[in-house]
């Protein structure tokens, strides 16, 4: 199985490599661009699991390291390879 979680920063947070792109974005002339977040996305290819066993190690891989749940949301979509 292979699994993409993608991890964004809360609402509230504040962005700063966000707001530098669009800072940048608006140099080069993008003024359209209203936001820019940035996040991570993190693929994992996952041996000998079920669809609900992988849905619970990813959510305990996110809640342990992938994410600082303090800061981060986290959400995550499992695919047959």
């Amino acid at each position: 199985m292979r699994a993409k979680v993608y991890v964004t920063l809360k609402e509230g947070v504040l962005d700063p490599q966000g707001k530098a792109v669009q800072q940048a974005l608006h140099h080069m002339n993008f003024e359209q661009v209203r936001d820019v977040k940035i996040g991570k996305l993190i693929e994992l290819d996952l041996d000998g699991a079920t669809r609900a066993e992988a849905e619970t190690q990813i959510q305990n891989m996110c809640e342990k390291l992938l994410a600082n749940t303090v800061i981060e949301k986290y959400s995550f979509e499992i695919s047959e390879q």
